[in-house]
């Protein structure tokens, strides 16, 4: 099985030793998106968890896109909360973004995320 790094500057550059995605086979796995504006590199916003989650969902739409995919690609994502006051919010905007069957997933409320952000996003899609 052949691996491919996939890197787009229409998504954040990473900020540690990882890769925004790879593509194993037919299998995508993107690493955990954070609301950092890829034209500045900045962090978008942290007092809106709503444009926050935005943000988010534009990025990894970015990923998918350069691995010529999309949201309904997506099997399995997993979401990170700096608090899980805010998991309503995040909801109802990542599901905008599903058209049809949505991807299995899991949620967790955890201490700390980078940067100070209250959401990180990570997802898994397959390339029929």
């Amino acid at each position: 099985m052949e691996k491919q790094i996939i890197t787009t500057p229409n998504a954040p550059a990473p900020i540690g030793p990882y890769s925004q995605a790879v593509l194993a086979g037919n299998m995508l796995f993107i690493s955990g998106q954070i609301a950092i504006d890829p034209a500045t590199g900045n962090v978008k916003t942290t007092d809106d968890i709503i444009a926050e989650t935005h943000q988010v969902m534009h990025n990894l739409r970015a990923i998918l896109s350069a691995a010529n995919m999309d949201f309904g690609h997506v099997v399995k994502t997993t979401i990170l909360l700096s608090d899980i006051g805010h998991f309503g919010h995040v909801n109802e905007v990542y599901g905008k973004y599903f058209t049809g069957d949505f991807p299995a997933r899991e949620t967790y409320a955890v201490k700390s995320l980078p940067k100070n952000v209250n959401v990180e996003i990570s997802m898994v899609a397959f390339l029929r």
